[in-house]
């Protein structure tokens, strides 16, 4: 498993690292309950969103693409038969999928390669505390809550803010795909403090009960993908 992050703000109260970190741990997790290996993280991403703010480092597209293909096509060719990225932010997952897309054809015969977002595995109910537009979707409650779960001494609650972008309708997922993934520097002009959400009500307790929620919904998630590799096999003619 490879955690896949960014390096990049998460309002004034939460550590650059949280996307990393969240993914790092989700693995890890994961990693004892199906008997996996944990690589060392990924932790520039594709966060060309939050340009505009200070130090923000990101990675284009293309240059995160052949970043992934050149670990996983050496992992595999290396003896790995079941390569999974756990990733953590967001708009990473774009880039995950066009990598391995275009590469799967030429994987070791035998070998799985495949992405996810470690929320996506979360049911309906579970998913909406943790991430949504109602609770935020960066820097929130959820997100602050898991990384004082690993380390309180990251976050210091004291800074935090509440701030939602202003939408001009409740925006739903396709619609907050259209306009972040649209340019460099948007999440900018909709959050002055980078915060989506109100994180003031953000504890290890509650960051424990995410996380445990989060490493079981994964564990089922992988083995139900791995379930759909095995129901549709390659064709080894």
């Amino acid at each position: 498993m490879i955690p896949v992050g960014s390096t990049e703000q998460h309002g004034p109260h939460s550590p650059y690292g949280t996307d990393a970190i969240l993914a790092s741990e989700v693995a890890a997790r994961l990693s004892r309950r199906i008997g996996a290996l944990v690589a060392p993280p990924f932790s520039y991403g594709l966060s060309g969103d939050h340009k505009g703010y200070p130090g923000i480092p990101f990675l284009k597209a293309k240059t995160m693409i052949d970043f992934v293909q050149d670990v996983v096509m050496s992992l595999a060719e290396g003896g790995f038969r079941e390569i999974i990225l756990v990733n953590g932010h967001y708009t990473n997952v774009i880039v995950l999928s066009a990598a391995l897309m275009e590469i799967g054809e030429k994987l070791p015969k035998g070998t799985i390669a495949f992405p996810f977002n470690y929320w996506d595995a979360l049911p309906p109910d579970q998913l909406a505390k943790y991430l949504s537009s109602e609770v935020g979707l960066h820097a929130n409650v959820g997100e602050t809550s898991a990384v004082m779960a690993i380390d309180p001494s990251l976050v210091k609650l004291e800074h935090a803010v509440r701030e939602y972008p202003e939408f001009p309708v409740e925006p739903s997922p396709a619609m907050v795909s259209a306009y972040f993934f649209s340019a460099l520097g948007t999440l900018p002009r909709a959050s002055r403090s980078g915060v989506w959400g109100d994180p003031s009500q953000s504890s290890a307790e509650r960051g424990r009960e995410y996380l445990d929620q989060i490493e079981e919904a994964c564990v089922r998630f992988v083995e139900n993908v791995e379930a759909t590799f095995r129901a549709f096999p390659e064709d080894t003619k």
